[in-house]
């Protein structure tokens, strides 16, 4: 396995997995090193890419497996990774989010995440399950 940052030639591979990312942010995901991919036998498996909310804290937008590497320990690898790697650029804390409606959470806890909160979007056209927020300290 290998984890490495996203190249522009991984555009392909990203939107299989990623239908959220707007196009134009993707060239941005590829300059500021804000996301990457694992590979499994130099065949792309999954992606992890991240924000910094209030500028300041590192926040998981998207970590996501091809199906049949789900379940296996390939998200663990990514977030171990990332969450060094914050750690690293001296970072003390990192955030990130799901549905309240999806199974991540779930993930997250085992990764030592704990729940800090929420949100409703209601506006019809947009509207979805709470967002649930999770918060790790780096030690």
């Amino acid at each position: 396995m290998e984890v490495r940052y996203m190249e522009k030639s991984d555009r392909e591979f990203w939107y299989t997995l990623d239908k959220h990312l707007p196009e134009q942010e993707f060239e941005n995901k590829v300059n500021t090193k804000r996301g990457y991919v694992l590979l499994e036998n130099q065949c792309p498996v999954g992606l992890l890419r991240y924000n910094l909310f209030w500028d300041n804290t590192p926040f998981c937008t998207m970590l996501i497996l091809k199906e049949a590497y789900r379940g296996k320990g390939y998200g663990s690898v990514l977030m171990e990774y990332w969450e060094k790697e914050m750690k690293d650029l001296g970072y003390g804390m990192l955030l990130t989010s799901t549905q309240v409606d999806e199974e991540a959470q779930h993930f997250y806890r085992k990764l030592g995440y704990k729940d800090c909160g929420g949100f409703v979007i209601d506006i019809p056209a947009y509207a979805q399950p709470m967002e649930l927020f999770l918060i790790k300290e780096l030690s």
